[in-house]
């Protein structure tokens, strides 16, 4: 996708999607065969549910029939929300994956695999698992330093929310 067919979808989908109360993540045109594809990535501090997507696709959808910021080809509107492991790259999806077993790569220290505590202006609160029996200690980390970082998936986490209504009761 060019950089003004990106810029000029960026101008003409932002603000509707900001309307729906939620952020625009990523843009991104795909060929398929004769076909297009527009990928259109959004997120919120609270999440997008089905409703909320249909809702902005729909949106999405009746703004661009009215342009020709697509051209004259046929096209495919795809609006999702971003994947279990996305990248965190904004202040706003460091404190959105607070809570989130996170792989840094950090400048000038290497790897690091680190549970979000809290995000902030300045940086980011840590908590680094314990290896073999020792207890998880906690780290600050400036936005700064982060060069990468990408959420990682659990399958074996324990919820504690429900772990600590279990003991009360």
């Amino acid at each position: 996708m060019s950089t003004t067919q990106s810029e000029r979808l960026r101008e003409l989908l932002e603000p509707l999607i900001a309307s729906q109360g939620l952020d625009l993540e990523e843009i991104a045109v795909d060929s398929v065969g004769r076909k297009r594809v527009l990928r259109v990535v959004v997120d919120s501090d609270t999440g997008a549910d089905l409703d909320r997507i249909a809702d902005v696709s729909r949106a999405l959808s009746a703004k661009l029939d009215e342009t020709d910021a697509m051209g004259e080809g046929e096209y495919t509107l795809e609006v999702g929300t971003p994947g279990a492991e996305r990248a965190l790259t904004e202040r706003r999806h460091f404190v959105r994956a607070t809570g989130r077993l996170v792989r840094f790569q950090l400048a000038g220290t290497g790897e690091l695999v680190a549970r979000i505590l809290h995000a902030d202006d300045d940086g980011l609160d840590l908590e680094v698992p314990g290896v073999k029996g020792r207890k998880a200690t906690t780290r600050r980390v400036a936005l700064a330093d982060v060069e990468k970082a990408r959420v990682q998936v659990e399958f074996n986490r324990k919820d504690k929310d429900k772990d600590e209504k279990e003991e009360e009761a």
